[in-house]
């Protein structure tokens, strides 16, 4: 287990999707909570882009928008991959099943072994997905259910996996993420630290976790690169002002605020916007 979690955070490779035009369109199915700027927001995830090539130095391989999947720029929900292997998922929308093809094919353009879910009662979203480098939790929620769970069980043999209940139609990572090898970034709400409580009872071994007053603020991006260490990609000051000051008390991070305020009105977090792989020579 050392060596496989020596290897966490260490990425090569992102794979992200452009923002289409659709994505600011009206629809009954999301949870949206404010109109969102489609200019705003395409400048937002180019930004964010531009952070995983320029500052995180990743082979950042980008796919075209599809004006009929308003959600595609949301490919983190598509698959999961980890080492060499990527699961194809079975969204648990099934308008959003088709962004899957497009993100198969890359990753197959990346010699990475694919695996699809071909049961047709099993849902699995990415967003659901939190793989701490020891281990995986699912989110059980309503995009993901047990038999989703289970076939990731069955792709992941090396790792144990658990499942967590996760309720008002969000993803486990709406409200948690990795904030480093045996860090959980956790929000402050009842339903977070109930999921915080029941990984800890599911799991052998003893995160250390960081509470945030936003549950939305723990949702982050941790990379481990060669020449900087420790860097965490996390919400802006303007967004979640006390979040970001929890974010400062990691003084050997390098820590990189990045703006999701239009993306968030449709529930997308920082993960849900790119597959980062480790690509082994």
């Amino acid at each position: 287990m050392a060596g496989l979690m020596a290897d966490f955070g260490n990425f090569t490779h992102a794979v992200v999707r452009a923002i289409p035009d659709s994505f600011a369109k009206e629809d009954p199915r999301r949870k949206k909570t404010a109109e969102v700027d489609l200019a705003k927001a395409q400048r937002e995830h180019e930004l964010y882009i531009e952070v995983l090539r320029h500052q995180l130095g990743l082979r950042v391989l980008e796919l075209p928008a599809d004006e009929n999947l308003p959600d595609c720029a949301f490919v983190e929900d598509a698959a999961v991959v980890c080492g060499d292997t990527a699961l194809i998922t079975r969204p648990g929308s099934d308008i959003r099943r088709k962004e899957t093809e497009a993100v198969k094919m890359v990753l197959k353009e990346m010699n990475l072994n694919i695996v699809e879910i071909d049961d047709q009662s099993a849902t699995l979203d990415g967003g659901d997905v939190l793989f701490t480098g020891r281990e995986f939790f699912v989110g059980l929620s309503e995009r993901t259910n047990q038999r989703g769970a289970e076939i990731l069980a069955d792709t992941f043999k090396d790792y144990a996996v658990s499942v967590v209940p996760v309720q008002n139609g969000r993803h486990l990572k709406s409200f948690c993420s990795m904030g480093g090898p045996d860090l959980i970034i956790i929000g402050s709400s009842e339903q977070a630290q109930r999921a915080l409580k029941i990984m800890k009872q599911m799991s052998d071994h003893r995160y250390d976790k960081l509470t945030v007053p936003d549950d939305t603020a723990a949702n982050c991006i941790y990379v481990h690169l060669p020449d900087k260490g420790h860097v965490l990609l996390h919400c802006t000051p303007e967004e979640f002002p006390e979040s970001a000051k929890v974010f400062e008390r990691l003084k050997d991070y390098v820590l990189i605020p990045v703006s999701n305020a239009e993306k968030v009105k449709v529930d997308g977090a920082l993960t849900c916007c790119s597959v980062l792989i480790h690509k082994k020579v």
